[in-house]
């Protein structure tokens, strides 16, 4: 088995992830799981669809992460290694998109507009 390559999205986080057959090491810019998501809820949040199929120390995968924050990028990489599950195997997409994780989640910040306090708040009325 080859390499497999998938992109995930999350806001303004992007995942590339490439995933092979190995003993289940999971590395992400270059720094092992532990190291770059120290909070135990992202760390699980990464390995959601590994543990679904029950493959997590079936594939090594390095992923590269930029932009966004750490709840978006660990959402962006779930979403892309359930991507490569499915490339794996077609079989295993029902299970995948029945908790969530094949749909790409497309919400990202309003902008904010010109002669406005935010994205809706407005400037305070004044009458007088």
């Amino acid at each position: 088995m080859e390499t497999i390559n998938t992109i995930g999205r999350r806001k303004s986080a992007i995942a590339r992830i490439y995933l092979s057959k190995g003993k289940g090491n999971i590395t992400i810019n270059n720094k092992k799981l532990e190291e770059y998501f120290t909070i135990d809820q992202l760390q699980y949040i990464i390995k959601q669809p590994l543990n679904l199929l029950n493959v997590s120390d079936e594939y090594d995968i390095k992923i590269n992460l930029d932009g966004g924050g750490f709840k978006g990028q660990a959402e962006a990489a779930r979403l892309a290694i359930a991507r490569a599950l499915v490339k794996i195997n077609e079989e295993d997409k029902p299970k995948l998109r029945e908790k969530g994780f094949i749909t790409r989640d497309s919400r990202v910040v309003e902008r904010k507009k010109p002669g406005q306090k935010k994205a809706r708040k407005k400037f305070q009325f004044s009458k007088r």
